[in-house]
Order: structure tokens, then C-alpha cells, then sequence
């Protein structure tokens, strides 16, 4: 008998909660399996969000991509954001082979996020640095290696927003 390998569908790599990864992070863990967390609004797709994926999955073997929700993202990025709601936002991104595991949660930083999960590396784009990454001192406390990932920051939803306004259509 020939088993044929079913092919994961983009929105079963959706997790609703992420108290419901921690198992699944565990059990990977457990395997000898290193897991990368990265976390951001995503908010209109680019390739600056492409490339910071693909590098944060190239340094281990499973990426967890936590999305900020709908009024996360307003607080971080102001009124009129995020564009796209946060179910779209995470289906968008669970369709990429390289990402494993998609999630949401609704605080301005991933402090709380990264304690529950527990991740063995934490990446964020190259926008960041050691001394202005917000979850500096959580994950400092726990061991946790940060990376930052992806090209230099040239790319931006808001400067894709105000080429679209500044064009004249029709």
C-alpha cells in the first residue's frame, strides 16, 4: 500500500490562540527542533515582509508568525490601520511554504507572547537593533537569542499607501 502525504493547507497552519501553540512548540522543542518567532502587523504584503520571513525561517526549523491584531495594529501604526483584517492578514501569510505556524495576539509588544511561547530565536527586521527592540529585556531574562532579519529597511505599507494616493487613476 502506498501512503501519498496530504498537503497542508494554508489555513491549517492557522492556530486561533497562542496558548494553543505552546504544545506544539514544546513537542518541536522536545525533538531537537529549533523554533523561530517573529511577530508584526503585515499589514498590505511586500517583498521587505517576504524577505524578513525567508531569512527568519532560514535560522532554524519552524517559524511561528504572530499577527498583531486589528486594534494592535491601530495602536502601533495609528488610525486607518491596518487595512487588511487580521483573518486575511493571517491566511496572506500562512500561504508561504516557509512559514509553519500563524497566530494573533492584541498587545503592543510580543513580551507577553514570547513568555508563553518560548521560542529558540526571536526575529525582527533590520529596522530594530539590540538597544530599540521592545522585547529586549524579556527575552534577555529567558535566554533568548534575537536576530534581525531581512534587507535593510526600504519598504513600508505606509509608502505603499501614499503612492497609492499620490496616483491618479482612471
Amino acid at each position: 500500500m502506498v501512503v501519498v502525504p496530504r498537503k497542508v493547507r494554508s489555513k491549517d497552519k492557522i492556530v486561533a490562540s497562542p496558548g494553543s501553540l505552546k504544545p506544539i512548540i514544546q513537542g518541536l522543542r522536545s525533538q531537537g527542533k529549533q523554533v523561530v518567532l517573529t511577530n508584526g502587523c503585515f499589514d498590505l504584503l511586500h517583498v521587505g515582509h517576504l524577505r524578513c520571513l525567508e531569512d527568519a525561517r532560514a535560522r532554524g526549523d519552524f517559524l511561528v508568525v504572530a499577527v498583531n491584531d486589528d486594534k494592535s495594529c491601530e495602536k502601533n501604526k495609528g488610525k486607518g490601520y491596518p487595512v487588511i483584517p487580521v483573518e486575511e492578514r493571517m491566511e496572506l501569510l500562512s500561504g508561504f511554504w516557509f512559514v509553519d505556524y500563524v497566530t494573533s495576539f492584541g498587545d503592543e509588544t510580543a513580551d507577553a507572547l514570547i513568555k508563553k511561547l518560548e521560542p529558540d530565536v526571536y526575529a525582527k527586521g533590520t529596522d530594530y537593533t539590540a538597544r530599540t527592540l521592545p522585547e529586549r529585556e524579556v527575552l534577555k531574562e529567558l535566554g533568548i537569542k534575537p536576530v534581525f532579519v531581512g534587507d535593510k529597511k526600504g519598504h513600508s505599507s505606509s509608502k505603499i499607501i501614499a503612492r497609492i494616493r499620490k496616483k491618479k487613476f482612471g
